[in-house]
């Protein structure tokens, strides 16, 4: 398993260390664990297939994280792909933050069990994006198959120091979520700076990554209240 991962970060051109792939086999195991008691992931026991779909897959952002000293993942749930990304850049310190406290139980245990540079924070993104002690304190902020982009950025952009990023881990839909993100990221400070491709060696995945630069602060009236920006996306219309 631990060979699997070192090949396959290879041909991704990530220097993973031998250390670094066991920690990745041991987060499988916890993971797997963890998913017979609750939903954590719809991936099976299989390894290999796990290693691609939610290992690696969430390592294809950590090429856009050089020089981030800090990086929250909202919405982590397992830990995709915030896990991965600390494991395989320690010298970042990540939160990772969901809204479900069972949730934020397993990933306490995997931060401690695996002695990441990390910390598990139960909180909804937009009582944190309101909360000082979280509104802009982040060089970069990273979600996985969380929600639309136009919705996905008034719960990330908020956490985010201007100058920092937001990167939003997406499909075959990218360009055309961006683009209905026009209005959202105009209101939230922010600019679409590329659509990149996030391919895996060996699958035909449309995987592409949305990289987003906060380029001003937040608006005060900025995350809404809890809930509003899946029943009203920020759009263009009067919010």
């Amino acid at each position: 398993m631990r060979d699997y991962l070192l090949s396959r970060a290879a041909k991704m051109g990530l220097d993973m260390s031998p250390e670094q792939a066991d920690k990745l086999v041991r987060y499988h195991g916890l993971l797997m664990s963890a998913n017979e008691k609750m939903n954590l992931t719809r991936v099976g026991e299989d390894f290999f297939e796990a290693a691609d779909r939610n290992y690696l897959d969430s390592l294809t952002a950590a090429g856009y994280l050089s020089g981030c000293s800090s990086v929250i993942d909202v919405g982590s749930g397992a830990g995709l792909p915030g896990v991965p990304l600390s494991v395989m850049l320690p010298e970042a310190r990540f939160t990772l933050m969901d809204s479900l406290n069972k949730r934020v139980e397993f990933l306490a245990e995997v931060c401690q069990t695996l002695e990441l540079n990390a910390c598990a924070l139960h909180m909804r993104s937009e009582d944190a994006g309101r909360n000082p002690a979280y509104r802009e304190r982040f060089d970069a902020a990273v979600a996985r198959a969380v929600a639309p982009l136009n919705i996905l950025c008034e719960w990330l952009l908020p956490l985010v120091k201007p100058g920092g990023r937001m990167l939003a881990l997406k499909g075959p839909s990218a360009e055309e979520e961006a683009a209905e993100a026009a209005y959202a990221l105009s209101e939230l400070g922010g600019e679409i700076a590329g659509i990149h491709s996030a391919p895996l060696p060996g699958r035909d995945w449309d995987h592409k990554i949305i990289e987003i630069v906060k380029t001003r602060s937040t608006p005060d009236k900025y995350p809404r209240r809890a809930g509003m920006a899946e029943k009203r996306p920020l759009k263009g219309e009067k919010q």
